[in-house]
């Protein structure tokens, strides 16, 4: 496939110039969107979504109970419907179990202590929820200290138990960046329950993000390449090949004739984080200074048809700073014009 071909159905596949008429559309189009960062998470479903929706306008999801944040694959979290968390974590919890085997281990994290956390812990999610630092007086109310990473991997263990997930956002003045964990059991009303959920997860990946390889996903999902071949080969007959190993969804979504040409994506966008080979969309001379760097950021990126051109900061952006771009091909008007909505969605 030319590379030109490839951007551009990555791009309609990604939404980004096919936008999803409502953020929750955006959400369940992706499935699952890396979010760390929650304000880049909560950027990417807007950035996927038509007109100009706010900070608050995705906030307002998270309250209804429509999406949650949950680490559902590679220990990391992402930003999925809330209807969806359930059967996910069916195929992914597991590998991600045996991933974080040994740090649990260095951590002291085992059966009693898990048994534990949950009998202190549920009872205090039942009235709206806790934040992350009352959780963690709760575990050190019972003797577990929270420090060392162990209250974030002990929430992350009771996270992929499918007891917990984080809820409503936090209510603050400016941008808020906290949420409330709460149970599952109380807070999510709908599961969807696919017939084969490996498959599932394989179609919804290949819907969002392709055209696509099973090495891409395998590295997307956190599976291992066998248990991603299988994925395939149970999903084959709902899937386009459309070259050799290549792969898109039977069905896409309508490109806008309004979609700008140049994109500020934020910081870990799946657009260029969820592949295994980036240089399809990033210069290889380029790749170092978008990340992961040596601390595991990925930056923010300035794209022009479908190529990342350079780098910006959230923080930059809203005080009107100038992207730093690699290469000058897209005019400045442009890149101007996509930072100002990123300005506009956090109300700048």
């Amino acid at each position: 496939m030319k590379t030109a071909t490839l951007l551009s159905e990555r791009l309609r596949s990604h939404r980004l110039s096919a936008p999803a008429r409502s953020v929750t559309e955006a959400a369940a189009h992706m499935l699952a969107v890396q979010s760390q960062d929650f304000t880049a998470g909560r950027w990417a479903l807007a950035a996927r979504t038509r007109g100009e929706p706010t900070i608050q306008t995705v906030d307002r999801a998270f309250a209804r109970g429509e999406l949650v944040r949950s680490w559902t694959m590679r220990g990391t979290l992402h930003i999925i419907p809330a209807r969806d968390l359930r059967w996910v974590m069916s195929v992914t919890a597991e590998r991600q179990r045996q991933q974080a085997a040994g740090r649990r281990r260095d951590l002291g994290i085992d059966a009693p202590m898990v048994a534990a956390a949950v009998r202190a812990v549920e009872p205090r999610l039942q009235d709206g929820g806790l934040t992350r630092a009352e959780l963690f007086d709760v575990f050190a109310g019972i003797g577990i200290e929270p420090g060392g990473q162990r209250g974030i991997h002990l929430l992350s263990e009771l996270t992929l138990d499918g007891l917990i997930c984080q809820g409503p956002v936090v209510a603050k003045q400016g941008i808020a960046r906290e949420q409330r964990f709460v149970l599952v059991a109380e807070h999510i009303r709908e599961h969807a329950e696919p017939s084969d959920p490996l498959a599932e997860l394989f179609v919804r990946y290949i819907d969002g993000h392709g055209p696509a390889e099973v090495a891409d996903f395998a590295w997307w999902s956190g599976l291992t390449l066998g248990q991603s071949r299988e994925a395939r080969d149970r999903a084959i007959d709902r899937v386009v090949e459309i070259d050799e190993g290549m792969f898109v969804a039977a069905s896409r979504p309508r490109r806008s004739t309004m979609s700008p040409s140049v994109l500020a994506l934020g910081a870990f966008d799946e657009y260029y984080i969820s592949y295994a080979d980036r240089t399809t969309v990033c210069a290889p001379e380029h790749l170092a200074l978008v990340g992961p760097g040596k601390n595991g950021m990925v930056r923010a990126t300035i794209v022009a048809d479908g190529r990342v051109i350079g780098c910006w900061t959230h923080a930059g952006a809203s005080l009107g700073a100038p992207a730093e771009l690699f290469d000058p091909v897209a005019d400045d008007e442009s890149v101007r014009a996509a930072l100002a909505r990123f300005g506009r969605f956090i109300g700048a």
